[in-house]
């Protein structure tokens, strides 16, 4: 683990040190190994074993595990080779630090009980030794923590499951306050978002705390150790024995230690705030630290390694909760953001790339912003609130080339430090080949905050010695953060990527309306197909029970009444529909996982064999079909190609329109990429419902509701085309009607 560096603090925070009138060097904060201070917290024992002998062990070992100086001793002295052989398979089984084990020594004064904590450091088998307190009955103890996960499942936003955490961790430890607290970024400010404390005591609620009080390799740190206990910030401090070891020079990597001391800046930290004990337990997002539960104990507070475990596995399953809520919040978001880029490429697809600068507007609605920019070429197209010329013309010609974005353009170009209401935020994003860009906008946002420091001024002297004196609640500091916009959240930079993705192919292709999607919705689907399967194959065997049921009954009966016969006839009628749909359903859940076996195929034939299914409905309707030219082919499976020309043809029968001639016409457009194209004059479709057209069991037409079907040919007929790599979607006919477009890019 790197130390910390002087340049992750700000010029401001290196200036207010340098106004403090006795010397104190924040940045040996930053640069302290925390993770190698040598010691451990007196009221537990630790000794490293190599080859079945006691190497490093703690100078308090023999006080604490009543045996004389084990340095040296072979490691059966404490342990029975029963015993070492477990714990060492709780290592290798990577357990983690909430694996203990219950063992007992023969002390010179009698048995003493111990629960050992054991892990792998430098080589070395760390057992550390815990004096065994009066445990719960664990049927007493799982009972409160299982109801307590419960109650945080049920928490349906982010605070709502801080404040039921901070809660349940309070009542299953005893602590005097317990905060939940937020990162605003890596290395940025936390805020207390949550808080459960004592009465009396004055709340935290609500205040930030500046980036310096958790410096980056204590972030690193609570990500790679979950929990971090603090049972007496007064505590004499165990030192190790060697100090360093020989083959490494450096004191024993404790990072994974529940025993390490830690900081004196730290501690010292915890009594200028009155804390007399404290807990850490870490919240992590994708393997990076999110937040923390905070807890502070006005007196000594030992904790037993199972509340311990309990509190860390909170932490996991509060971090998963809340993982799951912020998905939830980004997929809202992103389904948002797709849908207005189907509608402003639904309009554009068919032209030059250079027509969608018209409906810039749009661009508002994919990502949240002030203002869009759109430079293609010489041209500069502004939708929004505008910057002002002269503002605009400084930002053209200060941003950096490629990809790039910034919540604090004062900060990162300096030369629009002029500008800096105007413009705070942009997202930029290349397209095209020309050097032509997308720029979305946003004005400064002024925030006010209620720090629980003065953040122009991070240190100050304390009572306790000259240490970093940190803030506590009874000095709060009101300040706004200026020339800052709303950051760009990970939503805002996917959207912008996927749709330069689409612009680009429709630059290409003059006919993609739509990106493919990301490798997480992709796998969403995946799961969705999974479950759409199963759900319609176990939902069939009992349909097929209720059919068979009704049938019996109404054949076996006699002397029924008209209603009842009416109602067992509505019976077998609704189970032979629910039949249909989840036919229909198992097959369009079948076709996420079918292997393609693309081939060249001559359309005109494909029609023909389609015609021996979708025919008989359509002379059936007068419905007159006109073939694609001979010669031309597509590329694409022959089983799922005609799939797709059966559903659109019963299409064309079922919504014909009234009056004759009624027409279907099946042709290829070529060009980069080949467009299937199957035009009726039928009774076409709102263009508002077109991409609601697409959606699985949606039928849109009133007049058309005698028409039988589940109401799934359109999705089938775009999952197919997309199993393809293509896209479709449908237009108005000229003259009236609807005109199905399927696009099969070539292999």
């Amino acid at each position: 683990m790197s130390d910390g560096t002087p340049g992750w603090l700000p010029d401001r925070v290196v200036a207010a040190e340098r106004e403090v009138s006795a010397t104190f060097d924040l940045t040996r904060c930053m640069r302290e190994p925390i993770h190698r201070l040598g010691g451990i917290q007196s009221y537990g024992a630790l000794v490293a074993v190599r080859s079945g002998r006691v190497v490093v062990a703690s100078a308090n070992a023999a006080d604490v595990l009543g045996v004389p100086d084990p340095a040296g001793q072979p490691v059966e002295r404490l342990l029975s080779a029963a015993h070492l052989a477990t714990l060492s398979g709780l290592v290798d089984a990577d357990a983690g630090p909430s694996a203990t084990m219950p063992v007992e020594i023969a002390a010179d004064d009698g048995v003493r009980r111990f629960d050992v904590t054991v892990h792998r450091s430098d080589g070395l088998l760390v057992l550390e030794f815990e004096p065994a307190q009066d445990a719960r009955e664990f049927a007493a103890f799982y009972a409160p923590v299982r109801q307590a996960l419960m109650r945080l499942q049920r928490a349906g936003t982010v605070a709502e499951a801080c404040r039921a955490a901070v809660t349940e961790v309070r009542a299953i430890t005893g602590y005097d306050r317990v905060v939940a607290y937020r990162f605003e970024s890596a290395d940025g400010p936390g805020e207390v978002i949550a808080e459960d404390v004592v009465a009396g005591a004055e709340p935290w609620l609500g205040l930030w705390f500046p980036a310096t009080d958790i410096p980056p390799q204590a972030r690193r740190l609570y990500e790679r150790n979950w929990i971090r206990v603090i049972a007496d910030v007064d505590d004499a401090t165990a030192r190790l024995e060697p100090p360093v070891l020989p083959e490494t020079g450096e004191p024993l990597d404790l990072s994974m230690s529940v025993l390490r001391t830690v900081s004196p800046f730290h501690l010292e930290y915890l009594r200028n705030i009155g804390v007399a004990s404290s807990m850490s337990v870490s919240l992590l997002s994708d393997g990076r630290l999110w937040g923390l539960i905070a807890c502070h104990g006005n007196g000594v507070v030992v904790l037993s390694p199972q509340v311990r475990a309990a509190c860390e596995f909170f932490g996991v399953a509060l971090s998963l909760h809340l993982a799951a809520l912020r998905e939830h919040d980004e997929s809202v978001a992103r389904e948002h953001s797709r849908t207005v880029i189907a509608r402003l490429l639904e309009r554009i697809s068919a032209g030059p790339a250079v027509r969608w600068t018209e409906s810039t507007a749009e661009l508002t609605g994919v990502i949240g912003c002030d203002a869009v920019v759109v430079q293609t070429g010489d041209a500069v197209t502004v939708h929004g609130a505008h910057p002002g010329p002269e503002a605009l013309d400084a930002l053209l010609g200060a941003l950096p080339a490629g990809p790039w974005h910034s919540d604090r353009l004062a900060e990162d170009l300096p030369a629009l430090s002029a500008h800096s209401g105007a413009l705070a935020g942009a997202l930029v994003l290349p397209y095209g080949i020309n050097g032509d860009r997308m720029i979305w906008l946003r004005g400064e946002r002024t925030v006010s905050r209620r720090w629980a420091a003065d953040p122009s001024e991070p240190v100050t002297l304390g009572p306790h010695g000259r240490r970093l004196t940190p803030r506590g609640s009874t000095a709060v500091f009101l300040a706004s953060v200026r020339g800052r916009g709303r950051p760009w959240s990970a939503t805002d930079l996917a959207m912008a990527v996927e749709l330069g993705r689409a612009i680009t192919g429709i630059a290409v292709t003059h006919a993609r309306r739509l990106t493919l999607l990301n490798t997480e919705l992709t796998r969403s689907n995946v799961d969705l197909d999974a479950f759409a399967h199963a759900a319609a194959h176990d939902l069939k065997e009992p349909l097929r029970g209720i059919a068979n049921t009704a049938t019996f009954i109404a054949e076996d009966a006699t002397g029924l009444d008209p209603v009842t016969a009416r109602r067992l006839a509505s019976i077998q009628r609704l189970a032979e529909r629910m039949d249909e749909l989840l036919n229909a359903l198992l097959y369009y859940s079948r076709l996420g996982r079918t292997e393609l076996s693309r081939q060249p195929i001559e359309l005109r034939a494909a029609v023909r064999r389609a015609l021996e299914v979708a025919g008989p409905r359509l002379d059936e309707e007068s419905v007159e079909v006109g073939l694609p030219e001979p010669g031309v082919t597509v590329a694409a499976d022959p089983v799922l190609l005609d799939q797709v020309l059966v559903n659109l043809l019963v299409n064309a029968a079922k919504y014909r329109r009234a009056e004759k001639p009624r027409r279907v016409e099946v042709s290829l457009a070529d060009g980069p990429v080949p467009v299937l194209v199957v035009r009726d004059n039928g009774i076409g479709m709102p263009a508002h419902l077109r991409e609601q057209a697409f959606e699985l069991f949606r039928r849109l037409h009133p007049a058309a509701r005698d028409a039988e079907g589940s109401g799934a040919g359109l999705a089938i007929v775009r999952r197919i085309v997309e199993r393809h790599g293509g896209q479709a979607w449908a237009e108005e006919s000229p003259g009236g009607g609807t005109t199905i477009r399927a696009s099969f890019p070539r292999q």
